[in-house]
This record gives structure tokens, sequence and C-alpha cells, in this order.
């Protein structure tokens, strides 16, 4: 999150300075006309984009809070100003319709800014969610290859034990058979000695 102090409370400011302005234009949300879509379209693109904006800079909380402070303070102090200045600010003939009317404005250029801050949030999450889900794919991938090379090294400890178990059974094998071979030549020894003392004693 961008921390300048300075240029992530200028939105808000400014926010709150063209929420309060547009009660000065003279143009009622609930006209119809192609100058009052104009002006109402511009007025809440850039309450959009400085909600926008703000998300940038301010955790989503926070910026809520900030837009819900705004708000009711800049249709608090739209009230005061509708109701000492009633001769301006006349688009009805009732002060109770006109501080609505205003009032209303107001919190619909506030809801715009919110609006504003939460497709933002919105967005951002979905870079973070896919961001996280790279991650995850990276991380499977590295297990799947880990894993097999895992396998390939067991595979290769099984060879060589294999070979192992192998060459010392040749090995046993060729130690019994010199074994056998020498046991038979020391009873053949043995018997011609046998032999050889029975013929000198005779």
């Amino acid at each position: 999150m961008t921390t300048n102090k300075y240029v992530s409370y200028s939105f808000p400011l400014l926010l709150s300075v063209m929420i309060f302005i547009s009660n000065f234009i003279d143009t009622s949300i609930f006209s119809v006309g192609e100058n009052n879509f104009a002006v109402w379209f511009v007025i809440s693109f850039l309450a959009f984009g400085f909600g926008w904006l703000m998300n940038k800079y301010f955790e989503w909380n926070s910026g809520v809070n900030i837009i819900l402070s705004l708000t009711i303070a800049t249709t608090l102090l739209t009230i005061l100003v509708v109701s000492f200045f009633k001769e301006y600010f006349s688009s009805s003939e009732f002060l109770v319709e006109n501080i609505f009317l205003f009032s209303l404005r107001n919190i619909l250029l506030g809801a715009t800014g919110f609006f504003g801050m939460a497709v933002a949030e919105i967005y951002k999450i979905k870079k973070e969610s896919e961001i996280i889900k790279e991650k995850l794919q990276v991380y499977h991938e590295t297990i799947g290859s880990s894993k097999k090379e895992a396998e390939i090294l067991l595979r290769e400890a099984q060879v060589k034990a294999l070979q192992i178990l192998t060459e010392a059974e040749s090995t046993s094998k060729n130690i019994i058979m010199k074994k056998e071979r020498i046991e038979k030549e020391l009873r053949e020894f043995i018997q011609i000695e046998k032999e050889l003392i029975k013929k000198y004693e005779e």
C-alpha cells in the first residue's frame, strides 16, 4: 500500500470538495436532458475515479470509513448551507424537500466514490488471486518434479541394492564352493595318508 501521506489525503479532500461544490451546480439530478446527464456523468466519473485512487493509498476498512465520514460531514455542511441560503438553493418551494434533494446529491456522489473504491478492491483481489494461483501452480509443479526425482532416486537405490545382493549371493556361493572343494581335497589327502601309513606298516 502506497504511503505518501500528502498524496494519499489529497484524494479524499478533492472528493469532499467536489461533492460540496456540486451543490452549487444548477442542475438537478432528477431533471431530464442531455446537458444534465453530461454534467452528472462527469461529476460521477470524477467521484468514481477518486474512490479508485483512494484504494491505492488506503486499506479497505480505512478507505470505507474515510468516504463514509466525508459523505456525512459534507451532507451536514450542505444541510446548513441550504438552510441559511434558501433563496439560492430553491429547487423546490419547501425547505425540507430542498434539504432532502441536495443531501441525496451528496450521498449519491459519496456512494459513487465508494463504488469506485469497491471496484478497485475487487480488481486488486483478482490480481492477487491470480498471483497466488500462479504460485500454487509453480509449487505443485515443483512438488511433482521433486516427487519424480525421489522416485528416480528410489529406483536407482533399489537397483544398486539388488546388484549388491546379487554380488553378495555370488560371493557367498563361491566361498561355499571353495570350502567344499577344500574339504573334499582334505579328505582325499587324509585318505591317501592313511593308505600310505597302512602300506608302510605292512
